[in-house]
Parts: structure tokens; sequence; C-alpha cells
């Protein structure tokens, strides 16, 4: 996982500097204006991310810079350009997402990062997976009944498992959706918590709750889930339990046991598929307890039909400081492992 700062963009090979411009003629001024942004701050943004000088005159984007990075900025504005003319809302987010992306895979196109969709029933929106990690992401839950999503906070990772989920319940692919996660007190001591079982429980699962009323009407969630078509329990109730016809998530999985990991691993049944999301940076285990499921990827990661997707930094689609602030944390345990950040 990269450490680098978006701000500050890998060096440059080796090798001469070849200064060019180049311009780019926009017609429509909708797009124009999505490409610009607000006082131009997603060309200061891709200014920054490709090291190329960017302004805007009339109906033109202006580039000058190295060859090299000016053929990149030029590859995203007409991309997104075209993208724009079609409907598909950028962000600014994406720009770095994008530029990572061509430098790292020259032959990807920018549409690979928006051409999916999960539908999640009449009258939602549709989600649709913000860059390639997360379309690749989906396209494992689609196609492997075991997926596990690893990575930092803020990726997508169970609101994209939540979605596939409402999706194949409203598809009538699965009978049910089971939301679990384990009760691990996230550093603080919570003490006793007064109330019946459910009002013990609820604070711990509250993500998935906030996740699954984004998928569908309050009334609908509350009326599923008395029904039983969706259950939300901590992990401990799934012991001795075969889950048949059920799409399941494990969130938050860095802080089961490795006893707890195979124990919810082996209760998949028959046209089922399962989600495991966590991230083995942040694990609130007591000290001496090893994770679960850094044990796991270690584990099945060569076995096939689990699918495993990694997600870095650069796919967080959160508050842009939420990137900045997950670089920083990042390269202080690599200080503290010794390893340059």
């Amino acid at each position: 996982m990269s450490s680098r700062p978006p701000s500050k963009p890998p060096p440059r090979p080796q090798g001469p500097s070849i200064p060019t411009s180049s311009e780019l003629e926009v017609d429509d001024p909708t797009v124009l204006m999505a490409l610009c942004g607000p006082r131009n701050e997603r060309l200061k943004v891709l200014e920054r991310e490709t090291r190329v000088d960017v302004s805007a005159r009339g109906h033109r984007i202006f580039l000058h810079g190295d060859a090299a990075d000016v053929a990149l900025a030029e590859r995203f504005l007409a991309q997104a350009a075209k993208l724009l003319e079609q409907g598909v809302h950028v962000e600014t987010a994406d720009i770095a997402r994008a530029i990572t992306l061509f430098r790292s895979e020259p032959d990807v196109r920018l549409r690979d990062m928006f051409d999916d969709v999960v539908t999640v029933g009449a009258g939602r929106r549709p989600v649709n997976p913000r860059g390639l990690a997360q379309k690749r992401y989906v396209e494992s839950i689609r196609t492997h009944d075991l997926t596990f999503g690893i990575g930092p906070a803020g990726t997508g990772k169970t609101y994209l498992a939540m979605a596939c989920a409402v999706a194949a319940l409203l598809g009538r692919r699965v009978k049910r959706i089971v939301l679990t996660r384990p009760a691990v007190e996230a550093g603080e001591k919570l003490g006793f918590l007064p109330g019946d079982l459910a009002e013990k429980v609820n604070p711990y699962l509250r993500p998935l709750y906030d996740a699954l009323n984004d998928m569908m009407d309050f009334d609908k969630a509350e009326g599923l889930i008395t029904r039983g078509q969706i259950e939300v329990a901590p992990l401990a109730f799934m012991r001795g339990r075969t889950l048949n016809d059920s799409f399941v998530i494990l969130d938050e999985a860095q802080n089961t046991t490795s006893e707890q990991m195979r124990m919810f691993l082996t209760r998949l049944g028959y046209n089922s598929k399962a989600v495991v999301t966590g991230d083995v940076t942040q694990v609130d285990l007591p000290e001496g307890r090893s994770s679960g499921l850094a044990e796991a990827r270690e584990l099945l990661c060569d076995v096939e039909g689990i699918g495993f997707c990694a997600f870095s930094d650069i796919d967080v689609v959160r508050h842009p400081l939420v990137q900045k602030i997950i670089l920083r944390y990042e390269a202080r345990d690599a200080r503290r492992r010794g390893e340059s950040p």
C-alpha cells in the first residue's frame, strides 16, 4: 500500500525532459465547467497530479510541461469530457484515482472506472463503483461465493457489499441477508449496557444499519428485518448455524480471532454468498491476539473460488481529508517498523 501523499506525485523516470504544449477545445459550456470545477479547482488537482501547467481561457484548456505528463493530462481531459457528455458524473476525487491508474495501467480507459452499476431497487439511485478497485470488487462479489475486501476505511468495502446484497435479495437470487460483525470495542470501555439483547448489541451494528438504510426506505428495511429476510446480529450468534440461500456480510473482520473467522467461514451453505470486509491496520483485539482476517488472507489467498480484493489510500471515497489522514498514519506505522515511508 502506497504511503505517497497525493500532493507529491512519484518522481519522473531518469532521462531528458521534453517540454511541450497542447490545448483541448470544449464546445459544451456545461462539460467545460465540470472539467474545470468551481474556481478551476479540478484543473488545480490535475496540475498537481500530472506536474503540468494547466489553465483555461474561453472554450480551451491549455497544457504545458513535460511531453509525457502533458499526454497524460490530455488523455484524462479528453476521456473525462466524453464521459461528461454522456451524463457520467466525474468527481474531483476521481482525478487522482484516474491519474494513478493511467500511470500503472497504460491501456486502461477512464470509462473502465465508471461502467458498472448496482441496482438496489425502484426509487433508489443505483450505486456506482468509483474507480477500478471498487469495480473489480463488485465483479468479484458477483463471480465468487466468498470475497474478501481488505483495505483502509472509506474505500466503500461495506457499502458496496451491502448494495450487492440488497440487489440479490430484491432480485430473488437469495432469500435473506445476514449482516454481522464482532462486538469488539474500538479502544473504549463501554461498560454495562442496559436494555434487552437487541439494545445491547445495536451500538456495534449501527454502521450496518446505516448502510442498509441508504439502500432502501426505513419502513421497508424494518419490515424485512421483522420478517427475518434481513438479519443483523453479532458474530457470536453465527455459531452452530448453516446459512443457505443467504447473502452474508462480515464487517470489521480484522477484529475476529482465528477461531471466530474459522467458525464464520464454515457457516456458508448452499446457494449462498459471503463477503468479508476489514482493515488489518485497525485491529482492536486485546494485545497478544492475532487477527483472524490477517490469518485468513495468508491461508486462503490461493484457494480457487475465493476472491481477494485489496484497496489502498487512493480508493478512499470519503472526505478528501480521510485520504491524507490515512497516509500520515501509514507513514508513522512504517517508521515504527523501521521501513522507509
